[in-house]
């Protein structure tokens, strides 16, 4: 017996001693195997990235250690991540790709191009605007605190408070690399700074107990069941919420505010990316990341005055039916929208009642799919009314995916602000993009894949994922979702802002248009509001590149189909051209032409 414990000890130090090794040579090193290289990739981003983690939905509640912090966004992070940027190209390198196997290739390609437009944008991290007025920290934060971070206890509740009051070192950090990026000469347009002022003013000009991120904490608290948690605990909790907005997340919006206002007198300008210290190099970098293409901005400002014109032409056949004939395409669909007959009632039964045909439109398309789809999401759809605190500042209607966990089921939101913003003929489109055959089908897919990487369950392409809710729009028409012939004008109008979005990024960012230019152009063109055309144009202003996804991406995936159709000819089958252009996950386009060629070479095969 004696001798048998000391087999076993050595034993036991001898597994020991191996496991210690692989997790060095896999942790440290070049792993052993591909698929372990994939592993350390993502869980060493993930495990830096507190926000993705819960964005995700990972590691709740049995090993949480990161839902009471934020990301670390300081410039010695930044290096960092870039650092491990280039190690990590350098370890996949490494492998013999020719060695792999055909999924095994995918992924590695799928990862390379992810990296290798990481490396070519670091030279342009400076011209980012951390606190521009769309999509900037002082607006991401927020909603990513009331949309994503989860409260259905004391423990999760705490946790929130704890990130409220780390507010103040995210934004000092934000902040540190603005500083930088002004000291070499780049700005956001004057009228950025304008509305970040105006947003960040009306943020903070309300007592705390009226602020959204307190709300949102007071509605949660209150959907807890009373023998979860008992009214003392709830109103400690929500003293300390209060404290927190008063003493840090103020405060924290105060330091931007200041120096937002002593930065306005300096900036006198509203340019594009062409006036910034290697703008031209800049635009066309975002032009490839965001499209996932080699084109340039010359081919996008051309091929975005080809789609006008043909989209144009569809809409006008339209209108010249409703006997709609004088005037641009613009101001007829615009008086179109108008019409009374087009609105629900502001009242709380008319938003309710706009609520409640989403919903009736939902469910529509889902019992539709099979007629295209051989394949269908597992996870529940949840159609719901933007919280209250949230409408303001919220978009009109938006898709959430579901946790990877499942602790959090896929929404589409619906904002209930003004009946008036959504006219009658353009809800179908609106849930064709967002829900199916759109964002809901394609990413459910990817969250659900087995036996790939992990990364490729997760990785966003923006040309592939609106690419194809683009698609989805135009798919739903084909197979007869669009019973009204305005049914179908709404699904051009929106078309039509996509094509516009190739003319006007361009022409801000290359050709050197004007913010007025851009706002006349797509006023003319879409059908859209002056107030409504000026948020967009804004938009692109201090994001170039990344409207033109949507657009490229559809054109990219229609372009496919035809050459699957032509090729294949009667083998040709849509639900498995679905199926592969779905079942990989998102991918770069470029990536994604091969993926279908090879799918098209293999069915002539076969």
């Amino acid at each position: 017996m004696r001798r048998f414990g000391v087999w076993l000890r050595t034993a036991l130090m001898a597994l020991l001693f191996a496991v210690v090794i692989l997790f060095t040579q896999t942790w440290f090193f070049k792993p052993l195997k591909l698929e372990w290289f994939y592993t350390r990739a993502f869980a060493s981003l993930a495990l830096e990235s507190p926000e993705m983690l819960t964005s995700l939905g990972m590691l709740s509640g049995w090993l949480d250690f990161h839902s009471s912090r934020l990301d670390d966004a300081s410039l010695a992070q930044e290096r960092a991540t870039a650092d491990e940027v280039r190690a990590n190209m350098a370890t996949l390198e490494e492998y013999d790709r020719n060695a792999l196997g055909r999924g095994d290739q995918l992924s590695y390609d799928i990862l390379h191009y992810y990296l290798r437009m990481e490396m070519e944008g670091e030279a342009f991290q400076r011209h980012f605007f951390e606190f521009n007025p769309a999509f900037g920290e002082q607006n991401a934060l927020p909603e990513f605190m009331t949309e994503l971070h989860q409260i259905r206890s004391k423990s999760e509740a705490k946790a929130y408070i704890a990130r409220l009051r780390l507010f103040p070192q995210k934004f000092a950090q934000k902040l540190e690399g603005t500083r930088l990026s002004e000291e070499q000469g780049i700005f956001m347009p004057r009228f950025a700074i304008e509305r970040v002022l105006e947003q960040m003013q009306a943020y903070t000009g309300k007592p705390a107990k009226e602020h959204q991120l307190y709300l949102n904490l007071r509605d949660k608290l209150a959907a807890i069941p009373a023998e979860s948690m008992d009214e003392a605990t709830r109103a400690s909790l929500l003293a300390d919420a209060e404290a927190a907005i008063r003493h840090q997340v103020y405060p924290a919006y105060a330091q931007l505010i200041a120096h937002y206002a002593e930065l306005l007198p300096r900036v006198m300008s509203n340019h594009g990316a062409w006036s910034t210290p290697d703008g031209d190099a800049y635009y066309a970098w975002a032009v490839r990341k965001h499209t996932t293409t080699d084109l340039t901005p010359r081919q996008v400002h051309e091929l975005g005055l080809a789609e006008v014109a043909k989209v144009g032409a569809q809409m006008e056949k339209i209108l010249q039916a409703q006997g709609l004939r004088e005037g641009s395409i613009g101001a007829r669909v615009q008086q179109l929208a108008s019409d009374p007959r087009q609105h629900y009632p502001n009242t709380p039964e008319g938003r309710q009642a706009l609520l409640e045909h989403f919903r009736v439109l939902v469910s529509e398309a889902d019992r539709n799919m099979a007629r295209a789809f051989d394949l269908r999401p597992k996870q529940k759809l949840e159609v719901r009314a933007v919280p209250e605190v949230s409408q303001a500042s919220g978009a009109g209607a938006y898709y959430v995916p579901a946790a990877i966990d499942g602790s959090r089921p896929a929404v589409f939101y619906v904002n209930l602000r003004a009946p008036r913003e959504v006219p009658k003929f353009a809800m179908r489109t609106v849930v064709y993009h967002e829900t199916m055959p759109g964002h809901h089908m394609q990413l459910s897919v990817a969250q659900e894949m087995q036996d790939v990487p992990f990364f490729r369950r997760v990785i966003p392409f923006t040309a592939y994922q609106e690419g194809w809710g683009l698609y989805a729009e135009r798919l739903a028409g084909e197979m007869g979702l669009e019973p009204d012939p305005l049914d179908s004008l709404g699904r051009l109008r929106d078309e039509m802002m996509r094509a516009t979005r190739l003319v006007v990024d361009s022409g801000i960012h290359y050709k050197r248009w004007t913010r007025e230019q851009a706002i006349a152009y797509m006023v003319e063109n879409t059908g859209m509001g002056e107030q409504e055309v000026t948020a967009e144009v804004e938009r692109y202003f201090v994001l170039p590149g990344y409207a033109l996804a949507y657009k490229v991406g559809m054109l990219t995936i229609l372009g496919m189909r035809e050459r699957a159709k032509q090729e294949l000819g009667d083998q040709f089958d849509l639900k498995q051209f679905h199926r592969e252009v779905l079942s990989h996950g998102a991918l770069p386009l470029i990536v994604l032409n091969r993926v279908v060629d090879d799918w098209i070479a293999q069915r002539r095969k076969s």
